[in-house]
């Protein structure tokens, strides 16, 4: 099934195709001459009653993916992104003083600029292996990025970084017990329409910010045509939020849906980091437009 998030291109989370799956070796395969067949199934016997007897293999014995393994993984990153999140935080508040109360931008670019580069080199190199290195210096990139905008939007409205947090946790607890409960799962039209979603709105994103680097929106519109209020009360921004944050819980669903692929298809050990990769980039576009929805109703009252 086709997925928004590039992590997941990987064919090593695509349906398999007529039951083809990784190897259980990765080098040449091994040709058994006919006559030593027997001695090679009566080993194979003797290592399945091993396997049986033992405890169950994880991820480390049998070099393969497994949903556990990912976990550990995620929760890594997501340590390396709160360890980095508190630098830009620090840096982003160390500026302000009585006689300039001004917070400073440069983490906040940093970390996006950081984090954009790095997303691009893992996308385009794991294909033909995955480097963990490079997503551990995403991780902390967008943990520059993060601290960084939520200490600018604190500082306008306090209190919004926990209410942002909170609500981030909120759908991805609410979408992962739905996800692990089976009642909710991916399907082809809705990913169909989902995709059509995404692309719509990255135009529309981009419009936005062209229209406000050339001046053509007020600079008194903090966000762009975001700020406009439909009806003459009901902000766009809020609107349109609200349908994100539906699409960003939908892509979570792909996410995990594309892990229990992978680990399904037997891919390498190392691919667990790249699906954590995936859910990082899912999760932190979902904190970033709760953000942005919290800030605009902040601002219009």
């Amino acid at each position: 099934m086709a997925t928004a998030n590039p992590a997941f291109s990987n064919p090593a989370f695509q349906e398999p195709k007529a039951g083809q799956q990784y190897p259980a070796s990765f080098g040449s395969p091994s040709l058994t001459p006919p006559a030593a067949q027997t001695t090679v199934d009566a080993a194979a016997n003797a290592q399945l009653e091993g396997a049986f007897s033992g405890p169950p293999a994880g991820s480390v014995e049998t070099g393969r993916m497994t949903v556990e393994d990912t976990v550990y993984k995620t929760i890594g990153l997501f340590a390396i992104l709160v360890v980095t999140a508190v630098i830009g935080w620090m840096w982003t508040m160390s500026p302000v003083t009585a006689a300039n109360p001004t917070p400073s931008m440069a983490p906040w670019l940093i970390g996006a600029l950081g984090g954009f580069v790095l997303a691009m080199i893992v996308i385009f190199t794991s294909r033909k292996k995955v480097r963990p290195a490079p997503i551990f210096a995403y991780a902390a990139f967008q943990g520059l990025f993060v601290g960084g905008i939520s200490a600018y939007f604190e500082y306008i409205w306090p209190g919004i970084v926990m209410q942002a947090t909170l609500a981030t946790l909120a759908v991805v607890g609410v979408t992962l017990a739905l996800f692990a409960s089976g009642k909710v799962r991916a399907s082809a039209k809705a990913t169909k329409i989902f995709m059509i979603a995404m692309i719509g709105y990255l135009v529309f994103s981009l419009l936005n910010v062209v229209l406000m680097m050339f001046g053509a929106i007020p600079q008194d519109q903090m966000f762009g045509m975001l700020s406009y209020k439909l009806f003459g009360w009901l902000p766009l921004g809020l609107v349109i939020g609200v349908v994100v944050v539906i699409m960003a819980a939908y892509s979570l669903v792909l996410d995990f849906d594309m892990v229990q692929q992978g680990v399904r298809n037997g891919a390498p050990r190392a691919y667990g980091w790249l699906s954590a990769f995936g859910i990082m980039v899912t999760v932190v576009w979902l904190y970033v437009e709760i953000l942005r929805i919290l800030a605009i109703l902040r601002g219009n009252n």
